[in-house]
């Protein structure tokens, strides 16, 4: 068990701590910073969140960078951050702050893309490196769900809804980068639809 491992270990015990501090009834209040007023259970599910989005970050340039790359990681560290990410969406929607249609695309398109990254590493043994569009969506989809766990901070006092514009920027990189890496992996399929 390297460090990234661990770290991947860690980011999945963080996830249903993140349930728990964002979906039971807890009684702390709210606090008023940067334009509006934000509960506290929200400020925590943020913290929670972009911890463990940094550990996301931190376990593969480290496993990349000292050659620690294993099964387990291969296996582990994306289906971590995907189930991070699905959570965290499945709990905006309840509380209103995700249309459902948007949540449902974005963990379809996950789902989509885990599995074809799965048929590809079995075929040919590499890993789908992310590509350009992919990052982009990784980053406005992380920035997206911790603006809009706090309500827009710093951006509410202007009416400015820099969640929901990251929200949508990230749906768009969703759909364009799901696409594009099927269109680059068809010749996984070409035994199923001919050549």
């Amino acid at each position: 068990m390297n460090l990234p491992n661990k770290l991947t270990v860690i980011r999945i015990f963080l996830i249903p701590v993140f349930m728990i501090v964002l979906l039971v009834p807890w009684n702390w209040g709210g606090v008023a910073v940067g334009g509006t007023v934000i509960p506290v259970a929200q400020i925590w599910g943020a913290v929670i969140f972009a911890t463990a989005s940094i550990t996301d970050f931190a376990d593969g340039q480290i496993a990349r960078r000292h050659h620690l790359v294993t099964n387990f990681g291969k296996f582990a560290d994306p289906l971590a951050d995907k189930m991070l990410v699905m959570t965290a969406f499945i709990i905006l929607v309840s509380l209103q702050k995700v249309p459902a249609w948007v949540a449902a695309i974005i963990v379809c398109r996950e789902l989509a893309v885990t599995g074809l990254r799965l048929i590809v590493v079995e075929n040919d043994g590499e890993v789908i490196a992310a590509a350009m569009p992919g990052k982009i969506k990784t980053t406005t989809q992380m920035l997206a769900i911790i603006f809009l766990f706090l309500n827009n901070i710093f951006f509410a006092a202007i009416n400015f809804p820099i969640g929901e514009i990251l929200l949508y920027i990230c749906l768009f990189f969703t759909v364009y980068s799901g696409i594009d890496y099927f269109v680059h992996s068809r010749e996984i399929f070409a035994d199923s639809f001919g050549k």
